[in-house]
């Protein structure tokens, strides 16, 4: 059984939210329909001693720029583990520590909530083809449980509950995180484990100062397996404009908030009868698209003090929400923008009532471009006089995908790092990212891995790449992420979200970004409920607010309301873990 300590009780039966009948009549339906059979790898790795030298040197000197690699090779690649081959490609190299693999007899069960993208293209982690190459270099032999999509925190409470956990979580669900997991005995802490049984992770996470810092917690222990990534990402969102509602309306590119209201009424004139696209179902309507302009947040922000702020309680607010009434009411945005999900938005976004639309470039390159050969042109948040800097609370901070953490329950710990480890090594980030090599990818002369121009990724005609993107490569997980590099609607032949991407990180003022924080468990509790209530009122009264169901003044009862809720105390906590972030 798990053991907690004595005050996590309130935490964790607030968590689960079941009691033992419904556990049991859940456990054991979902025994059944969703843990999946052991996966099959194929025939055991062959590890680097299993290549003489001579061997070894023939084989890895014959993969950089070959386009078309014989079977031998091929296997050299996918069921060794030499990295001979790959080249450095970022500022601090990639480890290669593979003393452990491949294991012998050894077996983990995982659990892992699997991706709608996922379950389109592959159905069940068990069946993907990097998970299963990876058991087989490695020789660790893995059982992935799924909760089915939309049940994830159910069937984690649940499965915490019933006191049966697997030897490994990835993205999991416990009130106050992977610091409260390991002090209420959910979690085992990594701390002193890691140098002798996870040393890729070990080294990557420390081969940087903003990785080191953002997988301490305050007391400097590692709790968790975090997703890190080479570099600070590129911005995902921000506003793209149809290059046709340009030429038609012979503008330039908006840059402030008159020069938008400019552009829109000309393109509403010109037929575009719902222009600029929004949604709320990404939180677009409150975060920097629009409202930065006004110094107005999504949520908690940096200001010029180093302090933490909260968005929508700064004086500007007042003013963005009069725009966006009247914006609203003059049909310059979709007014489905509460409702409308992304199948809904992309049929607007491809219709000839859309000229702009806040979203990914990555997205709209296979919308707009691929399938609908409409080119398009980023613009950069507005801001309110000329000259002005656009900002964006967007800080990527080298931190990507999803976490991982042992379980007090885990049968084989040693097994259970090594697993972990693989995926900041250079063979597991070019197998996660990449896929498998000589099917999906190659290597170039530079030993970087690439996609050639007959991947399946770009020439399966079963699914579009927006999907089939994830049926060779996991890139979202406990790794290290290639997102530059790897993103097949990045580096596709002829596609520019890249650069989009990196316009907009580039030129734009990230100050406003907040930190890589972490709270106590006390104070996460404290911060969830708080921050609940504060995010019910403003999606409250900010949505009737722009839908012209309350008048502008309502906003001083927001305001006095968030106050009266407890605003100070929410931004208390904040500096708090801003202050102990700062001291790590």
């Amino acid at each position: 059984m798990v053991r907690r300590k004595a005050g996590s009780e309130t935490r964790f039966l607030r968590a689960i939210g079941v009691v033992g009948a419904l556990v049991a009549l859940t456990l054991s339906g979902c025994s059944k329909q969703n843990a999946p059979a052991q996966s099959t790898s194929a025939a055991p790795a062959a590890t680097s001693s299993a290549y003489s030298d001579a061997d070894r040197s023939r084989l890895a000197g014959g993969i950089r720029g070959n386009t078309n690699p014989t079977q031998e090779q091929k296997d050299f690649v996918n069921k060794s583990v030499d990295d001979s081959y790959l080249g450095d490609r970022f500022d601090e190299v990639i480890p290669g520590d593979y003393s452990k693999y491949p294991m012998s007899g050894r077996r983990l069960t995982i659990w892992q909530p699997l991706r709608a993208e996922v379950a389109g293209v592959v159905g069940d982690l068990n069946k993907h083809p990097a998970y299963l190459i990876a058991q087989e270099i490695t020789g660790i032999k893995v059982t992935f449980i799924s909760p089915p999509i939309g049940q994830e925190d159910e069937q984690f409470n649940i499965m915490v509950a019933s006191g049966n956990l697997p030897d490994i979580v990835v993205d999991g669900r416990y009130p106050g995180g992977y610091l409260a997991g390991v002090e209420d005995g959910l979690y085992m802490d990594l701390t002193d484990l890691l140098e002798s049984g996870a040393p890729n992770y070990a080294a990557y996470r420390s081969s940087d100062e903003l990785r080191r810092k953002n997988t301490l917690t305050d007391d400097r222990r590692v709790v968790a397996f975090f997703g890190l990534s080479p570099y600070s990402e590129w911005m995902w969102f921000g506003l793209l404009i149809k290059q046709e509602a340009l030429d038609k309306t012979g503008l330039p590119v908006p840059e402030t908030i008159d020069e938008w209201y400019t552009f829109l009424k000309k393109c509403q004139e010109l037929g575009y009868s719902e222009p600029l696209n929004y949604g709320s179902n990404y939180g677009q309507i409150f975060t920097d698209g629009i409202n930065g302009a006004y110094g107005v947040y999504d949520w908690v922000f940096t200001d010029a003090n180093g302090k933490p702020q909260w968005g929508p309680a700064q004086p500007g607010a007042r003013a963005y929400l009069e725009t966006m009434q009247k914006w609203q009411s003059e049909g310059l945005f979709n007014a489905d923008w509460i409702t409308a999900d992304f199948n809904q938005r992309m049929a607007e976004a491809i219709s000839n009532s859309c000229a702009v639309i806040f979203d990914s470039p990555d997205t709209m390159w296979s919308f707009w471009k691929a399938q609908n050969n409409y080119d398009f042109v980023p613009a950069l948040n507005p801001v309110l006089n000329k000259g002005n800097k656009p900002t964006t609370t967007y800080s990527n901070q080298k931190r990507s995908g999803t976490d991982a953490a042992l379980t007090t329950q885990c049968r084989d710990v040693e097994a259970a790092l090594a697993w972990l480890d693989f995926g900041y090594s250079k063979k597991g980030w070019e197998l996660l990212n990449y896929g498998e090599y000589g099917v999906t990818h190659l290597v170039d002369s530079n030993g970087y891995p690439y996609y050639p121009d007959g991947s399946p990724i770009y020439t399966d005609a079963s699914f579009p790449t927006t999907d089939r993107l994830w049926s060779d490569r996991i890139h979202v997980g406990p790794n290290i992420r290639d997102e530059h590099y790897s993103n097949p609607l990045i580096v596709q032949k002829g596609s520019y979200s890249g650069d989009i991407r990196k316009y907009w990180t580039e030129n734009m003022d990230v100050s406003v970004a907040r930190p890589g924080i972490t709270f106590t468990p006390a104070e996460q509790s404290e911060e969830a409920s708080l921050g609940t209530q504060l995010s019910t009122l403003r999606g409250e009264y900010f949505s009737k607010i722009i839908m012209g169901r309350l008048p502008l003044n309502a906003y001083d009862e927001f305001l006095a309301q968030a106050n009266q809720m407890g605003l100070s105390r929410f931004l208390a906590l904040y500096q708090a873990a801003y202050d102990r972030y700062n001291a790590r």
